[in-house]
């Protein structure tokens, strides 16, 4: 059964070395769990929208709860799925600097990435445009 989990969570480090290693992780462990997905990273914030098998997800999530590089860590949103919403990225990456700051105008109050602010299907509807506006890079 698939299922598509939604998460924010606060970057104890922002180096950017950080979220290099985190994405490289993703991208050399998801492909053998059959997960996929896409990790937006800005101001210190990351939303990450996964999917894949319930039991895959699970245990990728209570990793993640665990992980040392985040905190604050908030499910925003979780459902099954038919299909997957992001499969063409073992872990794609929103890629910021391209943002138009209208896009995240449009889902919250301020123009900036706040998913603590707004419901997850909010945040998963940023996600999608975001997707639809080719902002993700890193397909794989």
């Amino acid at each position: 059964m698939l299922v598509r989990l939604l998460y924010a969570s606060r970057a104890v480090n922002s180096h950017i070395d950080s979220i290099e290693d985190i994405l490289s992780q993703s991208r050399q462990y998801n492909p053998s769990c059959g997960i996929t997905g896409i990790l937006c990273y800005g101001g210190g914030i990351f939303l990450q929208a996964i999917e894949g098998g319930r039991n895959a997800v699970s245990e990728l999530y209570s990793h993640i709860q665990k992980d040392p590089r985040h905190k604050d860590v908030v499910l925003l949103h979780y459902e099954e799925i038919t299909e997957r919403r992001f499969g063409g990225w073992s872990m794609g990456q929103v890629n910021m600097s391209k943002i138009n700051a209208s896009i995240l105008l449009k889902y919250a109050e301020r123009p900036e990435l706040d998913p603590y602010s707004v419901s997850g299907k909010v945040s998963l509807a940023l996600l999608e445009e975001l997707m639809a506006t080719a902002s993700i890079i890193g397909r794989a």
